[in-house]
């Protein structure tokens, strides 16, 4: 539901929201899923779930062998969607976005993958090869659902393209620091709280920023200016290194910056 979202920035009053990315299934389904249920213990107020993808072209290196690592152990759009059914049986607060692309989605067919999110206690998607230009049908079958359809604006996001790309947006906007792929440099080029406004004028909806975002520090600065942080390469990164403590030793140091304290 959206709804969970809408109240999640409302009980934050004004502050900004630590968003964490894991890939669902990553290293396994056992491991993925104790990561998912402690998210919100460490300081996550929502919560973006990657389904895997053969060809993930807007990602680095980072979340591309995550999702190769999700599919080799068997992972597929049902058992993500089954890990979020899960993590309901203690959580039904914390708002999860499903992240990834449309072929899982499509091959599942929109109207069947929006009531089986929906019974997943799924809140809403980015699925980021899907242009507005061509999601009126999944759009359509989340508003049946009353799920979030998340979309992407980018430093290239110009003043003509800006309205469509927020169009039946629902629950944030995801704007994206930097042009390139997940998990790469953060870019100075154009100010983060200039775009950020921006986007939150044209939107009316809080905007949260993702991509090159690594570093408590870098968390804290973000936060400034958005209604929101997204880090996702720097979790999957410590989770394959270092395993879960340290990675929700991180999510933790994270979340902490980004609440400012």
């Amino acid at each position: 539901m959206s709804k969970r979202i809408d109240e999640t920035f409302k009980n934050l009053q004004g502050n900004a929201a630590f968003v964490a990315y894991i890939m669902g299934g990553d290293p396994d389904r056992a491991t993925s899923q104790s990561v998912l249920n402690a998210l919100p213990e460490n300081g996550v107020d929502i919560i973006e779930l990657g389904m895997p993808f053969t060809d993930p072209a807007a990602d680095g290196p980072t979340i591309e062998e995550a999702g190769l690592r999700s599919l080799a152990a068997g992972t597929t759009l049902r058992s993500i969607l089954e890990m979020a059914t899960e993590f309901r049986k203690s959580n039904d607060t914390t708002p999860i976005i499903i992240m990834g692309y449309c072929n899982p989605v499509h091959h599942m067919g929109y109207a069947n993958f929006a009531k089986a999110a929906k019974d997943a206690g799924i809140d809403g998607a980015i699925i980021v090869d899907l242009p507005p230009e061509e999601d009126s049908e999944l759009r359509t079958a989340f508003e049946v659902h009353d799920l979030a359809l998340i979309r992407l604006a980018t430093p290239t996001t110009d003043e003509a393209r800006l309205p469509r790309v927020v169009a039946g947006t629902k629950g944030f906007v995801y704007y994206v620091s930097m042009t390139g792929i997940t998990g790469a440099a953060f870019s100075q080029a154009g100010s983060v709280t200039e775009q950020v406004a921006k986007v939150r004028k044209a939107s009316g909806l809080p905007v949260v920023v993702g991509f090159g975002v690594k570093t408590p520090e870098r968390a804290a600065e973000v936060a400034k200016d958005a209604d929101g942080v997204v880090v996702g390469s720097a979790i999957v990164k410590e989770l394959h290194e270092n395993g879960p403590d340290a990675a929700l030793a991180l999510v933790k140091s994270l979340a902490d910056a980004t609440h400012g304290s």
